[in-house]
Order: C-alpha cells, then sequence, then structure tokens
C-alpha cells in the first residue's frame, strides 16, 4: 500500500492538465458542472438528456449512444449480454490475451515498437470481436478505420483544405464498408454469431445503420481505448514504485490502479447535456432548458468526493474514501459507458505483459496532441525499448 502521507498538496501526478488547461473549450452559454456530487445525481437521475437529440433521424436505428429515455434503455438493455463479466472473461479475454501476446512478440524481435500503434492494433482486434467485424484481415481494417478518422477533423480544417478533407473522408468510409464492414454483415445474414452486427441484423438495421454502429463503436471503443492504453504505460513506465506495486498485484488491485491514472487522466473530458425539468438535488439546482457541461476532469479531482492531494496518483484513494474508482471517468447514470470493464481489462492483458518484456523501458515519452471535435488529448509517437529477443 503506498503511504498517502508522503502526498502535499503541491504534488501534481497529472500529465495532460496544462494542455486540457489550454485547449479545453464550452460554449459560452452554458453552466459547468465541476462537482462530483452534484454531477452523480444529475446524471443518475432523469431530469437531463444528450445535447444534440433533436438532430438525431429514426431512432429506430439510431445508436445507443445518442438515444435516451426508454428507447435507449430498450436498447441499452438488448446489448449489455456483450459486456458482462462473465462474457469478457470467458469470450474476450482469450482474444486481449492472444492479440498481446502477438504484439509484444512482436516488439520482442524488432527490440521496439510505437505504443499508439500497438495498442490501436489490440483495441481494434478486441472491439471487432465484439461488434463481430471479423471477416477481414484486422491489420488492414486498423488502417481502415484510422483512415475514416480524418471526418473528425473535417470541421476544423481550412476552408480550402475542407473539401479535400471530405473527400478523403468519404472515401475512406466506403472502403471500410466495401472490405471490412460488408462482408461482416453477408457472413451473418448466413449465420448469426453472438455479436452485435449480428444483433442488429435480427433488429432490422438497414446495411447502412449498421455501417454508423460500427464507425461508433470505433470512436467510443477503439480510439479512446489506444488513449488510455498509452497513458496508462506512460505512468506507470515513469514511475519504479507505482510499476512494481501493479505487478505484484492481483487482477482485481491492477484494476483499481488503472482507475486511478484515469481519474487524473481522463480520456473523455466533458459531457453535454440539456435540462429537461426544473429539478432540486442535495447538492444544487438546474432549471429546464439550461445546458449544462459535466466537466469530468474537474470532478474528479474534487477534493470534496475523493480526498486530500486531489492532484496524487494514489491507489488506494477509492478504497479510503469507499467509492467506485472510475469516478467519472467512464460518465454515469444510464449512459455510463457500456464498454468499461471491457476497457480496463484489456488495458491491465496488456500492461501486464508489457511491463514484464526483459528490458522494456520508455525511450520516447509520447507526443501531446489535441482534438478540437473530441475535446481530448492524444498520445503520439512513445516508443518503448526492450532487451534484444
Amino acid at each position: 500500500m503506498i503511504d498517502s502521507s508522503q502526498f502535499d498538496a503541491t504534488r501534481d501526478d497529472r500529465k495532460t492538465a496544462a494542455l486540457v488547461a489550454e485547449r479545453l473549450t464550452v460554449a459560452p452559454e452554458s453552466r459547468v458542472v465541476s462537482s462530483l456530487a452534484f454531477a452523480r445525481e444529475l446524471l443518475r437521475g432523469n431530469a437531463t438528456k444528450q445535447a444534440g437529440e433533436e438532430f438525431l433521424g429514426d431512432p429506430a436505428f439510431t445508436s445507443v449512444f445518442f438515444l435516451d429515455g426508454e428507447p435507449h434503455k430498450r436498447k441499452r438493455q438488448a446489448i449489455s449480454r456483450f459486456f458482462t463479466p462473465k462474457v469478457i472473461s470467458t469470450r474476450y479475454r482469450a482474444v486481449m490475451e492472444q492479440a498481446a501476446d502477438t504484439l509484444l512478440a512482436g516488439l520482442r524481435t524488432q527490440g521496439q515498437g510505437r505504443l499508439d500503434q500497438m495498442s490501436f492494433e489490440l483495441a481494434v482486434t478486441v472491439a471487432a470481436t465484439i461488434v463481430g467485424l471479423t471477416e477481414s484481415n484486422q491489420a488492414a481494417m486498423a488502417k481502415h478505420i484510422q483512415a475514416t478518422l480524418i471526418a473528425l477533423r473535417v470541421p476544423t480544417m481550412s476552408r480550402w483544405r475542407r473539401p479535400v478533407g471530405q473527400l478523403q473522408a468519404t472515401l475512406s468510409g466506403l472502403r471500410f464498408m466495401l472490405c471490412d464492414v460488408q462482408p461482416a454483415i453477408k457472413a451473418r445474414r448466413a449465420q448469426r454469431r453472438e455479436d452485435v452486427i449480428s444483433h442488429l441484423l435480427d433488429e432490422g438495421y438497414p446495411d447502412r445503420a449498421i455501417f454508423v454502429e460500427c464507425i461508433t463503436y470505433a470512436v467510443a471503443g477503439m480510439i479512446t481505448t489506444r488513449e488510455f492504453i498509452v497513458m496508462a504505460a506512460w505512468h506507470l513506465l515513469g514511475n519504479d514504485t507505482l510499476r512494481e506495486r501493479f505487478l505484484a498485484s492481483t487482477e482485481a488491485d491492477q484494476i483499481v490502479t488503472l482507475e486511478e491514472i484515469m481519474r487524473l487522466d481522463p480520456v473523455v473530458n466533458i459531457l453535454n447535456r440539456r435540462v429537461t425539468a426544473d429539478t432540486l438535488t442535495s447538492s444544487g439546482s438546474v432549471t429546464e432548458g439550461e445546458k449544462l457541461v459535466f466537466d469530468i476532469r474537474a470532478a474528479n479531482v474534487d477534493e470534496a468526493s475523493v480526498g486530500a492531494c486531489p492532484y496524487a496518483l494514489d491507489p488506494d484513494r477509492a478504497r479510503r474514501v469507499k467509492t467506485t474508482g472510475s469516478y467519472l471517468s467512464f460518465g454515469d447514470g444510464g449512459h455510463r459507458c457500456p464498454g468499461a470493464q471491457v476497457a480496463l481489462n484489456e488495458t491491465r492483458v496488456f500492461l501486464d505483459r508489457l511491463l514484464r518484456v526483459p528490458g522494456i523501458r520508455l525511450h520516447r515519452e509520447p507526443d501531446l496532441c489535441w482534438t478540437d471535435v473530441l475535446m481530448g488529448y492524444e498520445l503520439r509517437d512513445a516508443i518503448v525499448t526492450c532487451d534484444p529477443a
């Protein structure tokens, strides 16, 4: 156990605080919620809905990530079977371990590797298994998905660059559809399996709606997990005490350490909601029509809820203050990330193996980048090296 008395008010273990403080912006008409207790009450209640719902299409074929109320509840219940602890341990665990072993075998052979590339390939393999994108080459599909992500940057491009970016995004999406999504749909039309695409076919989804779901899972599962794996590796490789504790811990305690890392450097920084009814809670009140921005990062370091020295990385914190270790890092309430345990488990499997590679060390720290569309950080070009195989 780490002795919390070693922490002081000036200690700050966050890696991305300065970048987020510089780049994170919210609409001036929005009210920022930074209290963890108040945020939890609102997110677990029924007084808010996702901002932007008015732009949705047919709810029958809209992703669960963008719905509210009964439509959201029904779809959430329908997909919950893909994310249970039992399914993670019996169906996905072997996929995680095999993918991690393959990636680390390549690392041992080459003597070095890029963490963001390895973590993305792992995240793609695991998410593809859950979704059902298993009828094409996984390495090629990872490149196809990466190419489609240029669509996230189109709104921030200059006026002359935007048409070119839009064309690139369209062509990349078409390639992903033809090479990866349609073969998966065809195979599951012939024979259903236990995955999301089979479920969507049972629900009558057209091919285009299935494609949108696949892109949504790519952003929600693959992209965020990539950043989290690199961030957790950065913390662990740079702190010998934390690393030794992680390697000596049980699987459950390793998850606790990862949750504490995500508390300090959450991949998702804000959630946008709008208030649907005047509401009074034990922590405050909101008024119908208000636009709320839940500041996840601020809530995660709210000393009133997380305890003293909130900027210090302390794996024993959640146990000491008797709360869930992920705080708001995966959201809360009905819209809490359904794949949270998948992300934590694949990160744990990979890092437990990575840190045991002989001579493993962080040769180059990652570059800190920012994406305005997602209001989140990106970590690129972190290099790890190891002893020759």
